[in-house]
């Protein structure tokens, strides 16, 4: 039987964790349940779907970080908007970030109803966004592929992690993201991996042309390594 493309992502790309597909709907998806409790961060969905559970959230599940409940575009109440700013005036007064950055920072449009997170293995349907997490030789290669299948990264995202959902969303084009504390905080990313984030409707074509670009990289490595003997 044909792997299908989780399958070739983990077994080619040696992935520890599970790629994490995230799917947008307006309703909740029948016979899976609500994400038991609130977590602190957007990202923290990720954890778990890499984790293997299959869930879905509602826009209050989102709000305790604000500006992972920006990116992913919920209504922020007048309080939660309070938050925000809060958020981002610290940020800027420790000169993390610039306050002029905040107006360029990615967004997904219309408000959040529902977000399904699942292991790509077990996702229900075509999801929006795939999530890949890895080191940087693992993501190089499926950077090659990307472009490769013609969802070629559109760049290479920092701040906030979260950012690249809808950027993805946006361009129907892959990006890496650096990733940013708060999610290594949150989600346990080692200080060697990053993220790479796929639309949805690419990743099969993607996972098709990552056999071939494994091996021709492998063959190139052979070939460096022989030039310094």
């Amino acid at each position: 039987m044909p792997m299908t493309a989780a399958e070739q992502l983990i077994d080619l790309l040696k992935l520890r964790a599970a790629p994490v597909a995230l799917t947008f709907r307006a309703d909740p998806p029948p016979n899976v349940p609500r994400v038991a409790a609130a977590g602190p961060s957007g990202c923290t969905y990720w954890k778990y779907a890499a984790e293997g559970q299959t869930f879905y959230t509602e826009a209050p599940d989102h709000t305790n970080c604000p500006i992972g409940a920006y990116t992913h575009g919920v209504d922020l109440s007048p309080d939660w908007v309070r938050e925000l700013e809060q958020v981002v005036g610290t940020m800027v007064q420790l000169g993390y970030l610039r306050r002029e950055e905040v107006a360029s920072i990615p967004r997904r449009p219309g408000g959040l109803q529902v977000a399904m997170y699942a292991p790509l293995a077990d996702a229900a349907g075509e999801p929006d966004v795939v999530l890949v997490r890895g080191n940087a030789k693992q993501m190089m290669l499926l950077a090659e592929a990307a472009q490769a299948a013609g969802a070629g990264a559109a760049g290479m995202m920092g701040r906030p992690t979260c950012a690249a959902v809808p950027e993805v969303l946006r361009t129907q084009q892959a990006v890496a993201s650096l990733g940013c504390i708060g999610n290594r905080v949150y989600t346990g990313l080692s200080d060697d991996e990053l993220y790479f984030a796929l639309p949805g409707s690419r990743v099969a074509a993607v996972a098709e042309k990552l056999a071939a670009l494994v091996h021709a990289n492998q063959e190139l490595e052979n070939y460096h390594r022989a030039k310094l003997t």
